[in-house]
């Protein structure tokens, strides 16, 4: 794949309101979720990082390993971390890694992936005796669209599906929520038209500037209701896995 596509998903990934909202829910659920051991930073995984867009915030918290399927987004998520970013495939081509890890992210790569309880069951197999797993994946079936085709997924989430999957490959469910819930509306509503239009338009640039800003606005103010209220819907649902006792 040619290198300005990769500089295009870096762009995006740094610049559209919706990975902009991510980030600060990651941020803020690796801060009120995630154990922290006494003495020493966090040991984190990122598993299938893309272009690193969520490096810098997960090296606030620790020690950052991430690793990616394509070369050339591996390539910019290298630059960014600071040190090599292997080739790893889910789920069966997980790099070796020295020591467990205290957190692993999985950060909407599960809908990529055909067998997802392996993919489960393979990266718990890297975490410490305490560590987490921390998921996040698009929610709800009935909102598939020809965005789900465009992008390779396999499947759409909600709470009891994604539990299902956990549960199978040894995992507990600590938390789950849905996000990106305000916009939910206005999404189902997109997600018919295009039906009707059989749109293949691509969404991989970043919208117009106010479009961009007003979203991020909505996506970020909703993250300080998320953390003390359960949203029934969302367009995304998290969930923070540990192992089974």
């Amino acid at each position: 794949m040619d290198e300005q596509i990769f500089q295009r998903f870096a762009r995006r990934e740094a610049e559209h309101w919706w990975c902009i909202g991510r980030r600060a829910i990651l941020r803020d659920t690796v801060a009120a979720e995630i154990p922290k051991p006494d003495g020493r930073p966090l040991r984190i995984l990122d598993a299938g990082c893309g272009t690193g867009g969520n490096l810098p915030v997960l090296a606030e918290f620790g020690d950052v390993d991430g690793f990616e399927f394509n070369d050339g987004a591996a390539a910019l998520a290298s630059e960014r971390l600071g040190k090599p970013v292997p080739f790893g495939a889910l789920p069966d081509g997980i790099p070796d890694y020295p020591d467990p890890f205290d957190l692993i992210v999985l950060l909407d790569v599960l809908e990529h992936i055909e067998d997802d309880r392996a993919t489960l069951r393979n990266l718990a197999a890297k975490l410490a005796p305490d560590g987490r797993l921390l998921v996040t994946v698009p929610a709800f079936q009935f909102l598939w669209s020809r965005h789900d085709e465009l992008h390779h997924h396999f499947r759409r989430y909600t709470k009891a599906t994604l539990s299902a999957v956990a549960q199978d490959a040894g995992l507990t469910v600590e938390k789950k929520f849905y996000f990106n819930s305000t916009l939910f509306p206005a999404a189902v509503a997109q997600r018919m038209a295009m039906r009707l239009k059989q749109s293949d338009a691509p969404d991989a640039d970043v919208p117009r500037p106010v479009i961009n800003e007003t979203f991020k606005r909505i996506f970020l103010a909703e993250r300080h209701i998320v953390r003390h209220v359960p949203m029934p819907v969302g367009l995304s649902l998290g969930a923070v896995l540990t192992l089974k006792d």
